[in-house]
């Protein structure tokens, strides 16, 4: 088996296209009031699929977390340690929540913590000083 993507259970699809497209970046084509969006992010397949529409599918509920929530985390990277900062002061002001400002750990990486509008974790971050 290949890993080909990976895809983000969301409840209220239009927010989570704008916060995807408007605030990170995403290239993301469809309407807001699609069903599910594929877009493909350097090279991996992104998908947000509506839950409830997941749940009809399947013809099962399924248990979500609310608010900022531990259980995976989305990594993006960035050219080095300013592009970190930048990119952490650019998507705050947009209106990310920041989970944890711009650090470099003990292991060489400059990296911080968003949350998506669905308490979902990104972190972006670089093992490049320069």
């Amino acid at each position: 088996m290949k890993l080909e993507g990976f895809g983000i259970f969301v409840k209220d699809m239009p927010t989570m296209i704008r916060f995807y497209r408007d605030v990170l970046g995403f290239e993301i084509k469809e309407d807001e009031n699609a069903v599910n969006v594929f877009l493909e992010k350097d090279g991996t397949l992104f998908l947000l699929f509506r839950r409830t529409d997941f749940e009809h599918m399947t013809g099962q509920t399924f248990g979500y977390a609310k608010g900022i929530n531990g259980h995976y985390e989305i990594s993006l990277g960035v050219e080095n340690y300013a592009a970190v900062d930048a990119a952490w002061q650019e998507v705050t002001g947009k209106g990310a929540v920041s989970v944890m400002a711009p650090v470099t750990e003990p292991w060489g990486q400059r990296t911080c913590y968003i949350a998506d509008p669905e308490g979902n974790l990104i972190e972006i971050g670089s093992f490049n000083a320069e």
